[in-house]
């Protein structure tokens, strides 16, 4: 195995792919445009879905990336030697061009020839589908595999819970998938057949790349019928692949966290590997402060707010300040560590380094905010748990208290109360939540549909439309609105967008009128396929510029609205009906949402 640099990994794998005729393109935003069933980008896949289920992409058939992800499903679990909020994920993907009979050969080039990874062939192992009344088992790969040179002994048949992707909601694109693996105990390995697989000791396998074979489409009946293209969507974990490569026993141990590591030993009179507890905090302080400066930074920067992303920030702060302050970390450090990883990521992630006042300075506010509160909260906390039974629980008022007055997230208190063998009544908390704030629920397993929530004649409508509402706010209120975000669903679309304040009715007034004038005269949706320098030339909107590659499609509705999009668009404006704004909400600090409908 090559021992190698994250930045030599990156480029190995872009390199390797662009040799294959593949064009390179830049991460999307962390914040999901068409993919309505996650709060952020989960995978690689997410700000191609429009592409997967057939649009074509204007960089081609074949692409890769190194796509940022965040996660937070499992936030609790931080703190372990594998564990990431954000990660970035090495992919490649064929939209209805190559198939197995391509994917399978070069993944084995990747891995095992010493110009790329240099692994053993012996140290690999591959799971395969095993079928199911739904789909096929997935022979096919197998024999590639076989044909490649893995030992047959080393490839192993799995069901959908282990060789299946997708959808990631409850409908869309799906299909069987091939795990890579390397073997790092072959003494154990030998012991096992596919049905042993998943019971293998911990350290028997690791994972390291992912092949997923779509070519079905998950129904609203729960039926698979086949795609209209065949795709191939790859991801590779650049942190875990560093770890398993260098021989680390944590993703934390890389040259990605060196610096901060560093600073934070600098900081506090503790050393990273002093004892267990000391090395969760640093691990849940590295990863959070990285996790929180993407989400700050992005080209759809997230600020800490109580609902939404905003709230997923808030608590991921929270959470390192907590953290920090058990070893020692004085009040205002956090930036110190994000700055490291601005630095560390400066030429991969430009966007960092631009936004790196605004980063700092979120950190810096929600830190002050909750460490005004947090001795107090913890004393409360102790006061309340103090007369509790072992394996108590702590009732959800008082849960919901130490949210209200002290900034505590539930889940701060839940994590707390673990840790002490006690429990938190949820439920409690979440009906005090409602009762006392009437606000909606807000948490890590809330979905936000930023973007379409499927490609409904119904829902393409209403995306066709906040075009039309774009515009008509920039001509009405001002010309710098931009949109920050959108939720696309075939009865509504809601709109995020910078604005101080709320409409007034005057205001709603004309931008219904402008947006209907628009619709009632029938205008064509003209896509056109052109650089990114040509769009800007001819005044198209380009929302999140970062995300582009060298071409790009745009649509224009006469000369009312120009933007760069991926689609899908009604054919033309009368097609959607009668616009009306059904609700304004404030979102956050300069962050004005508007909800609206069509009527046919």
């Amino acid at each position: 195995m090559k021992k190698l640099t994250s930045e030599t990994l990156r480029k190995l794998y872009l390199k390797f792919f662009e040799d294959k005729g593949h064009t390179i393109i830049p991460s999307a935003s962390l914040i999901p445009e068409n993919d309505p069933t996650v709060l952020f980008t989960t995978a690689g896949m997410h700000p191609l879905v429009p592409y997967l289920l057939g649009e074509k992409h204007p960089a081609g058939k074949r692409l890769t990336d190194v796509q940022k992800c965040v996660r937070t499903g499992d936030i609790d679990e931080v703190g372990d030697s594998s564990h990431c909020t954000f990660f970035e994920m090495m992919g490649n993907w064929s939209l209805g061009d190559y198939f197995k009979e391509e994917m399978i050969p070069w993944s084995f080039e990747f891995l095992t020839s010493e110009k790329y990874l240099g692994i053993s062939v012996e140290d690999i192992a591959v799971t395969c589908f095993a079928g199911d009344k739904d789909c096929p088992k997935d022979g096919e790969s197998a024999k590639l595999w076989e044909k490649c040179g893995v030992l047959p002994k080393n490839i192993y048949f799995l069901p959908k819970s282990g060789n299946w992707w997708g959808p990631a909601g409850t409908t869309g694109p799906c299909g069987p998938d091939t795990e890579m693996h390397v073997i790092r105990n072959h003494a154990e390995a030998d012991k096992l057949n596919s049905l042993q697989f998943d019971d293998a000791p911990k350290g028997t396998f690791l994972e390291i790349w992912n092949d997923v074979f779509m070519q079905y489409n998950k129904n609203a009946e729960g039926g698979y019928e086949p795609l209209k293209q065949r795709n191939v969507d790859t991801g590779m974990g650049l942190e875990r692949t560093l770890c398993i490569l260098n021989g680390k026993s944590s993703v934390y141990e890389t040259d990605i966290f060196e610096g901060a590591i560093a600073k934070i030993e600098e900081l506090t009179s503790h050393a990273y590997n002093e004892s267990e507890d000391v090395t969760r905090a640093f691990r849940v302080v590295l990863d959070h402060v990285r996790t929180a400066t993407f989400m700050i930074g992005d080209t759809k920067g997230v600020v800490p707010s109580n609902t939404d992303q905003g709230y997923i920030l808030r608590r991921i702060i929270r959470r390192a300040v907590r953290f920090g302050r058990n070893i020692g970390l004085p009040q205002g450090a956090l930036k110190e560590v994000a700055a490291m990883f601005v630095s560390k990521y400066a030429d991969v992630y430009p966007e960092l380094k631009a936004n790196s006042a605004h980063i700092f300075e979120e950190l810096e506010k929600e830190e002050n905010k909750f460490s005004k509160t947090l001795q107090q909260g913890i004393k409360e906390f102790e006061k309340a748990v103090s007369a509790l039974p072992a394996g108590g629980t702590i009732d959800g008022v008082t849960a919901f208290h130490l949210y209200d007055t002290y900034g505590f997230p539930v889940e701060i208190t839940g994590e707390m109360a673990r840790e002490k063998g006690l429990a938190v009544d949820v439920k409690g908390y979440e009906e005090a939540f409602a009762e006392h704030q009437a606000k909606s629920r807000a948490g890590s397993e809330q979905k936000f549909a930023c973007g379409l929530a499927d490609h409904k004649e119904e829902t393409t409508n209403l995306h066709t439309a906040t075009h039309l509402l774009h515009a008509a706010l920039k001509k009405v209120c001002s010309p710098d609105i931009e949109q920050k975000g959108s939720n696309i669903t075939e009865e509504r679309l809601r709109f995020d967008f910078n604005f101080a304040r709320k409409l007034t009715p005057e205001e709603v007034t004309e931008v219904e009128r402008l947006v209907n004038e628009q619709i009632s005269q029938n205008i064509p949706v003209v896509m056109q396929e052109m650089t990114l320098e040509e769009a800007k030339a001819q005044g198209f909107t380009g929302l999140f510029e970062s995300k582009y590659g060298e071409r790009v499609k745009t649509y224009s509705i006469g000369e009312f609205s120009k933007e760069i999009c991926g689609g899908p668009h009604a054919a033309h404006t009368g097609l959607l009906g009668t616009f009306r704004i059904a609700k304004q909400e404030n979102v956050s600090a300069g962050v004005k949402r508007i909800k609206a409908i069509l009527i046919k």
